[in-house]
């Protein structure tokens, strides 16, 4: 079995994709690893230029040998190795949404994490949000697509009328780019610039006061299991954008979080009904709010960073899991994955 670590990619998340292979590379050992850069081209670069980058949630990973191939489908039509399982580091844009998936499905070649529906439909917010409909508590939320300033203002006002806080956030994005608070006496005019500019989908949600949690699930031979929920706690006047979640600027994160345990089983609850209405595989990350009146399903995440910082190593680590386990465990559910579907008829039933 050869194992491939796949990180990077085109999309704004490509600098936690770095660090999440840095953290793989290490716990695996010796795994070949590819860089896929954001011009398309793969490149196979040793562990130790993986590991020995500096500050890759900043600056961009800078591969020191030539590109093996000009794009991730011909490397995948043309692998240099037999018995091949990737384990996917990848974050955001086609490396989550479920085109890499869709084109390892297509060829029979293992991977990590959900497959291409799952991941299609856990990225974009909207859908998750028509699957967990009536199965999980959620704020109310409007969409908006590619729109003007005037038809972005009207749901932003309709929304402000009903709610003193708003969020808006991009439809299919993560790591909190792009994410806008909006209070009735904030800077509307400014933020409904800002998401005209980005042209790109956007979510339009009540915010919900109360405890910032995240809870991820893992499969085990058992089934979904939860692991302990993490709590956010941000300074004031701070919110859990990127440069609160990767760079520790006005964040602490609790694992396990201190929590009574009612809220706790609710949140662990909820982030397997996610993980199961969804289909995902292998492992999801739910972010959620413990509320007054319960625990509020925000989003889903079937790719969630693996970097040294990240939330699901700190959830694995309460739960005592190891870290290399924990990565063996998804390299089989994703070997297993493909000799099922290989043994299923075609054209039978999904």
């Amino acid at each position: 079995m050869a194992v491939i670590v796949l990180f990077g990619g085109a999309s704004n998340e490509r600098h936690v994709s770095v660090a999440s292979g840095q953290s793989i590379a290490r716990a695996l050992g010796n795994p070949l690893c590819w860089y896929w850069a954001p011009d398309g081209r793969v490149y196979d670069v040793s562990v130790a230029d993986l590991t020995s980058h500096q500050r890759p949630f900043e600056i961009d990973f800078d591969p020191k040998r030539p590109a093996i191939f000009p794009d991730l489908e011909q490397a995948l039509d043309t692998l240099p190795v037999e018995d091949p399982v990737f384990v996917l580091a990848l974050h955001g844009g086609a490396g989550e949404n479920g085109t890499v998936q869709r084109m390892m499905e297509k060829r029979g070649i293992p991977f990590t994490g959900s497959g291409s529906r799952a991941s299609a439909e856990a990225f974009d917010k909207g859908r998750t949000k028509q699957v967990l409909m009536g199965k999980v508590r959620m704020a109310e939320s409007r969409t908006v697509g590619e729109a003007d300033e005037e038809t972005i203002r009207s749901t932003v006002e309709a929304m402000l009328e009903r709610y003193p806080k708003i969020v808006l956030k991009p439809v299919a994005d993560g790591s909190s780019r792009g994410l806008y608070f909006l209070e009735r006496d904030g800077d509307i005019d400014g933020v409904i610039r800002s998401v005209a500019k980005l042209r790109t989908p956007y979510i339009i949600e009540q915010f919900i006061s109360g405890r910032e949690l995240t809870c991820g699930v893992t499969d085990r031979d058992s089934g979904p299991l939860a692991l302990p929920p993490v709590e956010i706690v941000m300074d004031r006047g701070q919110n859990f954008d990127y440069e609160g979640k990767y760079l520790g600027k006005g964040t602490k994160e609790l694992c396990p979080a201190p929590i009574p345990d009612a809220m706790r089983d609710e949140a662990q609850q909820i982030a397997v009904a996610a993980h199961k209405a969804l289909g995902c595989e292998g492992y999801s990350r739910s972010d959620l709010i413990g509320a007054d009146d319960g625990v509020y399903f925000l989003e889903i995440n079937t790719l969630p960073g693996l970097t040294v910082s990240s939330l699901v190593p700190q959830e694995l680590k309460a739960a005592g899991i190891g870290f290399r386990e924990f990565l063996e465990t998804q390299i089989e559910i994703g070997r297993r994955r493909v000799t099922a579907r290989q043994k299923t008829p075609a054209g039978s039933a999904r």
